[in-house]
């Protein structure tokens, strides 16, 4: 951010009434250091400086501004002032504000576009949520493969002025439908007399307006461009996709799946402008489901209570033993949800997944049964603890390790695949679920294998 200028400066501005310094100071600003700098302003103030900022780059730094912070600003604007807003906006950046206003309130605003812009409005809005279709903008280039690159790029010249990206040029034939892309330089660096069809390699990537917008994350990756060509369902070019739209969603679905990792659902809202409410009801439905969960390790508990009564040394290495087994569980599930969304696995690659995981839960659950054998005989040796039979015991804790490690490995690892399979999300195998659903059967694993090895000495 320009050091030169701080909020404070800002409001002496608009207190002085000094205006016509204001616009100067601001004038060459970039959108998102100057919505940081207004954040802090009452919305009057704030009203103040987007009164005398341009048509676009009111509208450049307004979508850069809260849901909530973007409607309170639009009431304290004139009329005039907040059509100029909505039509200066690009298409996506416009529909991603719309779509979170009641229905009423955004055709009130629709009303305010001008015909052309409330059509594409109305258009993009028409797509599913979380949609290409919803992403797209109609601003680019196109070009005809019989055109020569002196017709080209005159053309773009004169055309090219509110597009999006002048990084990638879209040949069409002459039905609308995409044939081909070209980067620009392609045609900079070519003789004016050539035509735009031997530039051509008719190889390109494009999305369907329908395709999910993590399609386009990950297509946009691969294909290595800065924006992708939106089609519809015959082939026609309708729009394209930036890559600053897709670091935006890619963003999201992260937050979303991190969010879902721990237990919770998805915010959908900044943590700190999310209403408490709000906040505690999505978070409130896993932790009664979690803790309805958990009431069955008191049932388990229950089942063996025979068991313990007997041997109460037992239930000292109850949490060693069930808590061994959810963080493997976890740790698997959190590894197989992210190499699913990175494309790393499939659901074809199940049976590779359990390979691994029966090879990687039997050394883990070794490890941790070694370590833990080696605590229980240091201990008998050294403090006399455990009675007479701490040898069977530590065996006892050790071989369920194994199992429990392995279960909770195998657990964590095939979670995601049936979620995935039964078309639900697999980041709400969240590590608390699987945490919890290792803890019961890690119960009846440790007290079946303490029924085993400890018959008829402390059992």
């Amino acid at each position: 951010m320009n050091a030169e200028m701080t909020t404070f400066d800002l409001e002496t501005y608009i207190e002085a009434r000094d205006f016509a310094s204001l616009r100067e100071e601001i004038r060459n600003w970039p959108a998102g250091d100057l919505a940081e700098l207004m954040e802090p302003l009452s919305v009057e103030k704030e009203a103040v400086v987007f009164r005398l900022l341009p048509r676009g780059q009111a509208a450049q730094i307004f979508s850069y501004l809260s849901s909530e912070r973007q409607q309170e600003l639009l009431k304290a604007l004139a009329h005039e002032e907040v059509v100029n807003i909505l039509n200066a906006m690009s298409d996506d950046d416009r529909t991603e504000f719309l779509e979170e206003l009641p229905a009423q309130v955004t055709q009130q605003l629709l009303n305010l576009l001008s015909p052309q812009e409330r059509q594409l409005a109305s258009q993009f809005l028409g797509y599913p949520e979380n949609s290409v279709g919803r992403l797209m903008t109609p601003h680019f280039v196109r070009i005809k493969r019989h055109w020569t690159v002196a017709h080209a790029l005159d053309h773009i010249r004169r055309y090219g002025m509110d597009s999006e990206t002048m990084s990638m040029i879209y040949v069409i034939d002459e039905n609308g439908r995409l044939v081909d892309d070209l980067r620009i330089r392609h045609l900079l660096l070519a003789s004016p007399e050539t035509p735009i069809s031997d530039l051509m390699d008719d190889r390109f990537v494009a999305l369907k307006a329908s395709d999910d917008r993590e399609v386009a994350v990950e297509e946009i990756k691969d294909a290595d461009l800065p924006a992708l060509p939106v089609t519809d369902s015959q082939g026609a070019l309708i729009g394209i996709v930036t890559v600053d739209d897709i670091l935006d969603v890619a963003e999201e679905e992260a937050t979303e799946d991190i969010q879902k990792l721990g237990g919770s659902e998805a915010l959908d809202e900044p943590y700190m402008e999310i209403a408490i409410p709000k906040m505690v009801r999505k978070r409130a439905t896993w932790l009664v489901v979690l803790f309805l969960s958990e009431m069955l390790t008191a049932t388990a508990m229950g089942r063996f209570e025979e068991e313990i009564a007997r041997a109460v040394v037992l239930s000292i290495f109850v949490p060693l033993v069930i808590s061994s087994g959810g963080n493997s569980g976890s740790q698997a599930s959190t590894l197989i949800i992210r190499a699913m969304a990175l494309g790393e696995v499939t659901l074809k690659d199940w049976w590779r997944v359990m390979r691994r995981e029966i090879l990687s839960g039997l050394l883990l659950g070794a490890i941790l049964g070694t370590i833990g054998f080696i605590r229980i005989t240091l201990w008998a040796n050294l403090f006399h603890t455990y009675g007479e039979h701490w040898f069977l015991l530590a065996v006892t804790v050790g071989l369920s390790l194994v199992g429990i490690v392995l279960w909770g490995s195998l657990s964590g690892s095939m979670l995601p695949f049936f979620l995935r399979k039964a078309g639900l999300d697999p980041a709400t195998s969240s590590a608390p679920f699987v945490a919890t659903l290792v803890d019961v059967s890690g119960l009846v694993i440790y007290f079946t294998v303490a029924a085993i090895i400890l018959r008829g000495t402390l059992l």
